[in-house]
């Protein structure tokens, strides 16, 4: 399949900014954020948009909605979401709740947090196989109180070591609090190939849904590429590959003001007839009826 020219344009990226020179990491409250926000014509965060960083979005008062990846969560005292880098989000307008975010890019999980942290906290780097949504915890109170206290303080010896061991403490907590360790006969170097994988999906979708190709640009057999895959997702490579063109329609179709066909050959179809077959396959409804109910 040739590589596709028309790009999800109109799902707008955005990149990790601080009015203060801040590289890598940022605390601040929502009210913050929409004021800062205010100040920016070219961005709308009620409109679906991909981040290109990491954010937690931790709720203290009152119940609202947030979309992430095109499905609304209910979200209120207590919950927390987990957005990772690369999906899509989006605000509901004029929402009812408090709280705070948290946005650090890679380079930081990269630089400070242990590698053995990195392989539990699923979300980071396998959010096609994690809930964002954490509901009642009870770890967010001690976690806001640390967090300020260390952004605030004008003793910065140590300080993005601190912030980080804190956010990766709460982070691992989280994790256990929604019981989703990492399987005892996963490997790290399956782990590797795991998000190796699922990068080239990422990057290479709209020129190939062949599980054989992705094989061959890891250098393995297929049967151990969906072994591998089945470790982390009980479902075959295909499976993955498949669902991930499907997230991308369906970010295409809601996001953007492309047709159907333009949507279509955005994701790697050449004729509508087999990219309408694809969908209704693993949808059950047309692009034409799914776009129609929103």
């Amino acid at each position: 399949m040739k590589e596709q020219n028309i790009a999800l344009k109109n799902i707008p990226n955005v990149a990790f900014k601080s009015n203060e020179g801040v590289t890598d990491v940022e605390f601040f409250d929502l009210a913050e954020l929409f004021s800062r926000v205010a100040k920016d014509p070219n961005h709308d965060p009620k409109q679906p948009h991909r981040i290109t960083f990491f954010a937690l979005m931790i709720i203290t008062e009152g119940e609202g909605i947030h979309q992430v990846d095109l499905k609304d969560y209910a979200i209120k005292k207590g919950s927390v979401l987990k957005i990772a880098k690369g999906q899509v989000h989006a605000f509901q307008p004029n929402f009812q709740y408090s709280g705070y975010l948290v946005v650090f890019t890679e380079d930081f999980v990269l630089r400070y947090f242990s590698q053995s942290s990195i392989n539990y906290i699923s979300h980071l780097y396998n959010y096609h196989i994690s809930e964002p949504l954490v509901e009642n915890s009870t770890l967010n109170d001690f976690f806001l109180e640390q967090v300020i206290k260390e952004f605030a303080s004008d003793n910065t010896y140590a300080q993005k070591e601190i912030i980080a061991k804190i956010l990766e403490i709460y982070l691992l907590r989280l994790e256990r609090h929604t019981h989703n360790a990492p399987s005892d006969n996963s490997s790290t170097a399956n782990q590797t190939l795991f998000f190796h994988f699922k990068d080239l999906v990422e990057k290479n979708y709209t020129r190939t849904r062949n599980v054989k190709d992705y094989a061959d640009l890891l250098s393995i057999s297929t049967k151990h590429l969906n072994k591998i895959v089945k470790e982390f997702t009980l479902n075959t490579a295909k499976h993955f590959i498949d669902n991930f063109v499907v997230l991308e329609i369906k970010r295409a179709i809601v996001s953007t003001g492309y047709s159907l066909k333009e949507v279509g050959y955005a994701v790697g179809f050449d004729e509508v007839t087999n990219f309408t077959k694809f969908f209704k396959k693993h949808m059950g409804t047309t692009p034409k009826q799914f776009k129609a109910t929103l």
